[in-house]
């Protein structure tokens, strides 16, 4: 039961690692141009902050096998807790089984059935990831395929992990938690208000209040 942050904000992820229970880190490009710095320097400088005890999720951009597999490999050798993220298509599913070969871990992305998720797991992924609030804008069910996959992979004893993506609310957080998600991965939004309930709000204004008046009493 991880959580990771679906962000490359320097700020925000010291925050979340300060924390004490952030897993890892997940980017993509659109991320990663956010932050106005080389590519290369923005990966060591995340894998900096989180340290050698998390991951991070970096996305390959070529779209053939061949040089998926090589990004991945230069990625992986920027840092040694890089987990691969490679599309859902047959030349990303080869190119994860390539790389299951060379002990560079995988995360097959926009999975959106079950049928995605056992190809992605044949191949070795150490994770899949489905997009769970996409699959809600359409009035799917994200967190039922969720629980699909996760009922399938027990009964076959596959290792591969399960990581929800597009995760929108705590509320989901919740539903993805109870239905067997191995990590959710999720804005800083919707980590920072899981803290939040308003009667711990209320709870500890009171407490606070009568902490005051004992001590005028006093």
């Amino acid at each position: 039961m991880r959580i990771f942050l679906d962000t490359a904000n320097s700020d925000e992820i010291r925050t979340a690692v300060a924390s004490g229970v952030l897993g890892g880190v997940t980017t993509n490009p659109s991320i990663l141009a956010r932050e106005n710095q080389p590519f290369a320097d923005s990966l060591q400088h995340i894998a900096h902050i989180i340290g050698d005890n998390r991951e991070m999720l970096v996305e390959v951009l070529a779209t053939e096998t061949d040089d998926m597999v090589r990004e991945a490999r230069e990625l992986s050798a920027l840092t040694n807790n890089v987990i691969i993220k490679i599309p859902m298509t047959p030349a990303g599913i080869a190119a994860a089984a390539i790389l299951k070969t060379e002990g560079i871990k995988t995360a097959v992305t926009l999975i959106f059935s079950a049928n995605q998720a056992v190809l992605a797991a044949n191949a070795g992924a150490t994770y899949v990831a489905p997009f769970v609030g996409r699959l809600d804008d359409i009035t799917s069910d994200g967190v039922g395929l969720v629980e699909h996959i996760r009922h399938m992979f027990d009964i076959q004893g596959v290792d591969t992990q399960i990581l929800a993506a597009s995760v929108r609310s705590p509320q989901s957080v919740h539903d993805l938690f109870s239905v067997g998600c191995h990590v959710i991965t999720m804005p800083a939004s919707v980590f920072h208000a899981m803290y939040t309930h308003p009667l711990t709000t209320s709870g500890l204004e009171k407490f606070l209040s009568d902490a005051q008046n004992e001590l005028v009493i006093a």
